[in-house]
């Protein structure tokens, strides 16, 4: 526990709390990370309920409508978050990691940040080509129009096995992310888990002191 300790007093005392700093992730990038992670969490579970057999029609309805207003607000967050990672630096990794772990957690990371971006695209190509063309009420506040796209059982079904693989995809990437995560924290005990989960209190102690 001193060794974590150790890490957040030695964070630097003039970055703001919203940005990331060299050893610790900002509030920004937090906040992004955990509203997504709850989201796509949430889209596992509607997606398993509304796929069961023998569903009431009208709960089936309901439960696809929620999986696809969720489905654009996680799009509708994922694209800053992209962008925000891309332009804001990263913090350090831990000094223990070789470089084969290092090469590992960008590619994991790198990964996620895509199918967070293509896992809502094709399940909007799924509404959008399907013949059906039930509307996607968004949290019945606004309706999204489909894409640009040809309609047809077809193309309803490729989309469909996309947006699935895509999902399972992230879905073990995600276990993956999440074994990582505590073993660092538990075996290797560095603090890479705990700087995703909050700003470091060291960083400001200088202007608190003041």
């Amino acid at each position: 526990m001193t060794h974590f300790e150790d890490h957040r007093d030695s964070a630097p005392t003039d970055k703001p709390l919203w940005r990331n700093s060299p050893t610790s992730f900002g509030l920004v990038a937090i906040a992004f990370h955990w509203t997504i992670a709850i989201l796509f969490l949430a889209q596992l579970a509607l997606g398993y309920l509304m796929s069961r057999d023998n569903i009431d029609p009208a709960l089936q309805f309901d439960l696809f409508q929620y999986h696809k207003s969720i489905g654009f607000l996680v799009l509708a967050l994922a694209v800053p978050r992209f962008i925000w990672s891309v332009f804001s630096r990263k913090p350090r990794p831990p000094d223990s990691d070789g470089p084969v772990s290092r090469l590992g957690a960008r590619a994991a990371h790198a990964a996620l940040l895509f199918l967070t971006l293509a896992v809502p695209l094709a399940g909007w190509a799924v509404a959008s080509t399907s013949p059906l063309q039930i509307p996607s009420y968004v949290f019945d506040l606004i309706v999204v129009p489909g894409l640009p796209m040809a309609i047809s059982d077809q193309s309803e079904a490729f989309w469909t096995d996309v947006h699935a693989t895509l999902a399972y995809l992230a879905a073990g990437i995600v276990l993956l992310h999440v074994a990582a995560a505590l073993w660092h924290h538990f075996i290797r005990k560095d603090p890479t888990l705990l700087r995703m989960v909050s700003y470091p209190a060291g960083s400001n102690k200088k202007n608190r002191a003041a």
